[in-house]
């Protein structure tokens, strides 16, 4: 809580349950030890649920038990086959996945996919972002969004991000692990994710507790893209995209109340919102 809300510039925090059971008897950062801590601090926390397509043990049954203990407005995907994996819950539990448009009842609807940098024995290929391009077209009143943007496929990410409009870019690591370690390489990332994604459809994470957010939000509320001809043809980050980047976008993704004072004027768009498909296309739902 200190780390976090009190030195930490946070006003609601999203928890994404990482389960990793192979490391830790009873689990990291589960659900249930999750929803705890949410009900020790009311109006702090959202938790999501999680599941990963190598526990067969769990399946979709227990995600689907979680949501009657706990308030749940998203998962987190692990791995390889989410398309596969998202067919089969849809086909065996179908109340998990979003009603049919005009049902009142609320589904979870935003997909958190860990798509990034590995460590062994893990296999870097299980987290190629191609299988988001194929489940993001099946399910469009799906929001993904895709922790830690695919690194170090990039290009991939953007190129599939653009072509998807309910695909996020979830910037964890990106600001963490690269914004001081790496700042050049951090400036191109985020150059190609403004060029091509938007910052409408960007999100902060800040991996806690690998890293504080803290020092991760104040060195981003300070960075500006460098005025060099490499960075030429990238857009620039003004204040709305920042606060967008900062907390709008999540606001708008996960229906968080937004005090009228931090919100932006109607002029700097719409935050978490993306564009419509064609007419005739199955509409997506938009985050906000």
């Amino acid at each position: 809580m200190k780390d976090v809300f009190e030195d930490g510039h946070v006003d609601v925090a999203i928890f994404q349950p990482t389960n990793l059971k192979e490391w830790y008897t009873e689990g990291f950062n589960t659900t249930e030890r999750n929803a705890e801590m949410g009900k020790k601090h009311p109006g702090k926390f959202i938790y999501n649920t999680n599941f990963d397509p190598r526990d067969q043990r769990r399946g979709p049954g227990a995600a689907q038990a979680q949501r009657r203990d706990v308030r749940l407005q998203g998962r987190q995907a692990l791995h390889r086959g989410v398309e596969q994996r998202l067919a089969r819950v849809q086909a065996e539990r179908p109340g998990l996945l979003p009603l049919p448009r005009g049902r009142a009842e609320p589904r979870i609807k935003n997909i958190h996919v860990h798509k990034g940098p590995t460590i062994w024995p893990l296999d870097k290929d299980a987290f190629d972002v191609s299988d988001i391009d194929h489940c993001a077209t099946d399910f469009q009143d799906l929001n993904f969004i895709i922790e830690h943007v695919g690194l170090p496929r990039i290009e991939d990410f953007c190129f599939m991000a653009t072509q998807e409009p309910n695909v996020y870019a979830g910037l964890s690591v990106v600001i963490g692990g690269l914004m001081h370690a790496r700042p050049y390489f951090f400036n191109k990332v985020m150059g190609e994710l403004l060029f091509w994604v938007g910052e409408d459809k960007m999100t902060f994470g800040s991996d806690y507790g690998i890293w504080e957010p803290k020092w991760q939000i104040e060195g981003f509320v300070d960075w500006e893209m460098p005025d060099r001809e490499e960075y030429a043809e990238f857009p620039k980050l003004g204040v709305a995209g920042k606060k967008k980047i900062l907390g709008l976008n999540a606001a708008a993704l996960y229906d968080i109340e937004v005090p009228a004072e931090y919100r932006l004027p109607a002029e700097a768009g719409t935050p978490g919102a993306h564009e419509v498909l064609g007419e005739g296309s199955p509409q997506p739902v938009a985050g906000a």
